[in-house]
């Protein structure tokens, strides 16, 4: 079937002009494809991760590494998703240059996609699909897409941060439970 811009277009789940490489708090999920369990077990209420759930959390990890702007707060690795809270700040110094040919003036980093929360989930995505296809049979990993959630203010915050660690003792009742 050819592409039809009329019954193939997609509508975007993100918040219409709002710039998602702009200081603040994201609250992140992460879906596996079909919603498999693929990084471990929920065993009386706490998250058992396998080999791959470790290798989920050292990616998360790392994100920082990659995105020097960014703080990983509260995160949870389920069986089946991934939810987390990044938190972009503003960057002064080193950071907000590109590399310089010698003798040359520095220039500020150009916005885009580069540093929004859509670049910092497709890399964390990408990594952890590169491993899964190095070392093991399965090739689709991942849902399409991922859901975010802007935390307005501190109460919202402290909320989804509760959310996110109480996850694994109500797995049995959770949304993404199959």
């Amino acid at each position: 079937m050819t592409y039809n811009p009329t019954i193939h277009r997609r509508k975007s789940i993100r918040l219409q002009g709002y710039d998602y490489s702009q200081a603040g708090a994201y609250f992140i999920t992460i879906c596996t494809h079909d919603r498999m369990p693929l990084f471990g077990e929920i065993v009386d209420g706490v998250m058992v991760l396998n080999t791959a759930g470790q290798i989920v959390e050292k990616c998360w990890g790392a994100i920082p590494e990659h995105f020097p702007q960014v703080t990983l707060d509260e995160f949870v690795i389920m069986p089946n998703h991934v939810h987390g809270i990044i938190t972009i700040g503003t960057n002064v110094g080193a950071n907000d240059y590109l590399p310089l040919p010698s003798n040359e003036t520095p220039r500020p980093l150009q916005h885009g996609t580069s540093r929004t929360i859509g670049s910092m989930v497709r890399g964390f995505k990408i990594g952890i699909t590169r491993w899964f296809r190095a070392n093991t049979d399965i090739h689709t990993v991942w849902q399409r897409n991922y859901y975010e959630h802007i935390i307005r203010n501190e109460d919202a915050y402290l909320k989804i941060a509760e959310y996110i660690q109480t996850n694994p003792q109500r797995w049995e009742t959770d949304t993404y439970h199959v």
